[in-house]
């Protein structure tokens, strides 16, 4: 999720066509991105991690969103072709749920975690990770591409937007790398956030007017993130 999810919006945003009019608004811009790309930040940072090496994740969330600014641009330059597309929206709300799933799936159980395996999902290539961070951030870039481009007919302002959340997206990655390590529900919160995404997306092919609430995707962002902060690891070996 991203601030151009936020239906609510759409009337203050729609008549800023200057940057004078835009600069009063980017704190809460970065602060909105800040919080709704929580869902988007998880999942990257559950991906990255899968590099078990810091300079190696930072590498790979660096290279994967960077590319995923230039897809991001893509989408809103091709905004009335992916909007009359809707097998491209399809496939993002299918991918998203599949990340979501195979999470469930492929959890690594207590029983694993507590007999010295550390719960460590398997690595996987640097490459892949990259696609693969590419690829997640494309999938939710299509939930909001349509209500991006509605904000503003201005073409500059809306890529000011992508890059302010791709920026956002780096910095909270970054954090959810090392919390992903401490809160041992926060994983969980954020793919399901992510399920919620693919089912948005499919959901608004079959009911077309089904555009859930800004208050709503507000309210569902902050309890997931409650209660993925809610229980923190047991230190190892009974520490304090």
């Amino acid at each position: 999720m991203d601030s151009a999810s936020l239906t609510s919006l759409t009337p203050v945003l729609d008549g800023v066509d200057r940057w004078a009019e835009l600069l009063p608004l980017l704190p809460v811009l970065v602060a909105l991105e800040l919080v709704l790309s929580a869902d988007n930040a998880i999942a990257l940072a559950a991906v990255a991690r899968k590099q078990h090496d810091p300079i190696k994740e930072k590498k790979a969330l660096d290279l994967g969103i960077s590319i995923a600014f230039f897809l991001r641009v893509g989408l809103i330059l091709l905004a009335q072709w992916v909007l009359a597309f809707k097998p491209l929206q399809l496939l993002a709300g299918v991918y998203l749920l599949w990340l979501f799933l195979s999470h469930l799936w492929f959890k690594p159980s207590d029983t694993e975690s507590s007999s010295g395996s550390s719960g460590q999902a398997p690595s996987i290539s640097f490459a892949r990770a990259i696609v693969a961070l590419a690829l997640t951030d494309l999938a939710f870039s299509v939930d909001s591409v349509a209500a991006a481009v509605a904000i503003s007919d201005q073409l500059i302002l809306v890529i000011t937007g992508a890059f302010i959340g791709v920026v956002a997206l780096r910095f909270t990655s970054g954090l959810f790398i090392r919390w992903l390590d401490i809160y041992t529900r926060l994983e969980t919160a954020g793919y399901l956030a992510v399920g919620l995404v693919g089912v948005k997306l499919i959901g608004t092919l079959v009911v077309s007017d089904l555009h859930p609430p800004a208050w709503w995707t507000l309210l569902t962002v902050a309890l997931l993130m409650i209660w993925g902060f809610s229980e923190r690891k047991e230190p190892l070996g009974g520490e304090a």
